[in-house]
């Protein structure tokens, strides 16, 4: 019998979650409409039509969740604010929007669970899309304001911040893919969204500090695993730097090394902004960050693809949901590996977590003394339910605890990982998969809205309990 794997003392075990993906209550006490809402609601846009309006009922049954995540020894929890609840404009202050998170924080610290907030998880008031959305720089200083809002109301009881979510989401596939929302196509807009994207998590950040000097700080980005597929070949290798660049280097280097990559900015002179950095924005952005949350479930085996057949390339890669829309990417082709997939076609690739780990601590947090948090990592699969609704998910329990391993196995190579957070607590509206597809420990009935922890559920309550991976 092999030897359990003991995580070091004080690290934090907790689960993950989005405000739209699980609240509902869409048109309550005050919430304005925001980009997934409209987005949504567009045909076509959603499988089969899906809106977060109902949700998992998150917003009536929160006392209910977070007693669950006590039960399931959880000891933190990421959940985002919603812009459109607490700002409807996304500019003026709705007190029942922060009241139900001030009740939220409350709960939580009285069942012993450390509230994670994240400022931005991808739903934006459509008001202010309507004025031009991230691709505006005034929305940058927006939500900044809605840093402070949400800080005066919570700053007295929560310690964690992050302003961002998968900023790489939000401007390259709502802007430039259409793929999420608002659904534009847009090359151009795609990098100004992607600027303003980090100099609104530099604003935040500085209003924050500012307010609290105390808090930790941090923003959240996703990462993929990027090999090429002959190493010794040199156009592979420069497809692999290509799509390294966006997918890794493109939102990790202004944070923390304050400047984007060169060679990026390179691909992307075609398409880049000549206006668009303006003095003194890197140096906001490049602020000093407490944390970086690392979003990770798979990566790419990639090849250079000749000019000729860059085009079919494009769509090939499109169409199989790559990070490669419009931006840097048009020779580059994607070679699939003979290895398990999730249910979203996903390739199982848990040696890639422990590689980029020590990578990211080797080349950009150790450096900045910066904390390392798995804040997403999980796996969808179809789930079937018993005749009590129980989910005996074996294939999502074995992809979480080989991305453990490879979590612990990046601490014992050096890397500061201070936590982990399951993707998902609950399952919940899967943005343009609606919820055809489930990432949660806990079924949920959409029909009754029943909540059913799964077998999953019951052996990560062991791991959070015992502080170890049998």
């Amino acid at each position: 019998m092999s030897t359990p794997k003991q995580f070091p003392d004080g690290f934090l075990w907790g689960s993950a979650t989005a405000s739209y993906q699980i609240e509902g209550a869409a048109r309550e006490d005050g919430r304005g409409c925001c980009i997934w809402g409209t987005y949504s609601r567009t045909p076509g846009k959603v499988h089969a039509g899906h809106t977060g309006q109902v949700a998992c009922d998150h917003y009536h049954r929160y006392a209910e969740d977070v007693r669950l995540m006590r039960d399931l020894n959880l000891q933190s929890y990421r959940f985002s604010t919603s812009w459109a609840r607490v700002m409807p404009d996304g500019r003026s202050i709705n007190r029942a929007g922060l009241d139900f998170y001030s009740r939220l924080t409350d709960e939580l610290l009285e069942q012993g669970v450390v509230p994670w907030l994240t400022l931005y998880h991808w739903d934006l008031p459509q008001a202010l899309e309507d004025q031009g959305g991230w691709p505006s720089r005034d929305v940058a200083h927006r939500f900044a304001d809605y840093a402070e809002a949400v800080h005066e109301a919570l700053g007295d009881r929560i310690h964690y911040w992050t302003t961002l979510n998968e900023p790489w989401c939000s401007a390259f596939l709502g802007y430039a893919a259409g793929r999420h929302a608002p659904g534009r196509t847009d090359g151009p807009d795609a990098l100004r969204a992607a600027h303003h994207l980090l100099l609104g998590h530099g604003l935040a950040l500085q209003v924050l500090r500012s307010r609290d000097p105390e808090l930790e700080l941090g923003i959240t980005l996703n990462f993929a695993d990027v090999t090429p597929a002959d190493p010794g070949d040199p156009g592979d290798r420069d497809a692999a730097r290509r799509i390294d660049g966006m997918s890794n280097r493109f939102f990790i280097e202004p944070l923390l090394r304050g400047g984007y990559p060169a060679d990026v900015l390179d691909d992307l002179r075609a398409v880049w902004p000549e206006d668009l950095v303006r003095d003194g924005d890197l140096d906001l952005i490049s602020g000093r960050m407490d944390m970086l949350g690392v979003n990770y479930y798979s990566g790419n085996t990639v090849t250079g693809v000749p000019p000729e057949l860059a085009h079919e390339a494009a769509d090939a890669a499109r169409a199989l949901g790559r990070p490669t829309e419009h931006v840097g990417s048009e020779h580059v082709g994607f070679v699939p590996q003979d290895v398990p997939h999730t249910a979203m076609g996903w390739e199982v690739r848990p040696h890639g977590l422990t590689d980029l780990l020590v990578r990211l601590d080797r080349d950009y947090t150790g450096p900045a003394s910066t904390d390392l948090y798995v804040t997403e990592n999980g796996a969808a699969y179809d789930d079937v339910p018993d005749d009590d609704g129980f989910v005996e998910d074996t294939d999502r329990l074995a992809y979480v605890a080989d991305h453990l391993a490879a979590v612990h196995a990046a601490i014992e190579q050096g890397a500061t990982v201070r936590g982990y957070f399951l993707w998902s607590l609950l399952d919940n509206f899967e943005w343009a998969y609606g919820y055809d597809k489930r990432f949660g420990i806990v079924r949920v009935d959409y029909d009754t809205l029943e909540r059913t922890p799964k077998a999953s559920a019951q052996w990560y309550a062991g791991v959070a309990g015992s502080n170890r991976l049998p």
